[in-house]
């Protein structure tokens, strides 16, 4: 399997997981132990999920402070899926900066179309793409003066 394959799956398992936390309240080490046992968790990259989720449950309300003036309504209004799906990619446009961030944003995309409601992938686009022209203004500036 495909590096790309092992760490979109980790992404995957990561949303599962802060979804599962949304819910559940659960305890970090429980809701890894939990997603580490679905089905096809073997194919995915584990060093990202962890990660990923550490990172993402570590620092909640930071991660919603970033993404919150750009929803227009509260962050309880969102569904679990969009608000796991911004929580996780606003980690990654902040901590991995080896990661551009059209492949943030495109793989929160698909997050969105997989497990979001119907129109949730535009609005999780949306908030992203204007997120990320704040946190990776550099990147997202020079991309622009490539296109023109």
């Amino acid at each position: 399997m495909s590096g790309k394959a092992a760490r979109r799956r980790a992404r995957e398992f990561a949303l599962q997981g802060i979804y599962q936390w949304l819910l559940s309240g659960n305890s970090v080490p429980v809701i890894e132990d939990h997603v580490a046992q679905v089905t096809g968790f073997d194919k995915a990259d584990r060093e990202l999920f962890v990660s990923l989720l550490r990172g993402t449950l570590a620092n909640v309300e930071a991660l919603q402070e970033e993404f919150i003036p750009f929803i227009h309504r509260s962050v309880d209004e969102l569904s679990p899926v969009e608000r796991a799906i911004l929580l996780l990619a606003t980690q990654e446009l902040k901590n991995s900066l080896d990661t551009p961030y059209r492949v943030i944003i495109n793989e929160a995309i698909e997050l969105a179309k997989s497990y979001g409601g119907t129109e949730g992938h535009r609005f999780v686009n949306g908030v992203l793409d204007k997120l990320a022209a704040k946190l990776r203004a550099v990147e997202v500036s020079a991309a622009k003066d490539a296109k023109s």
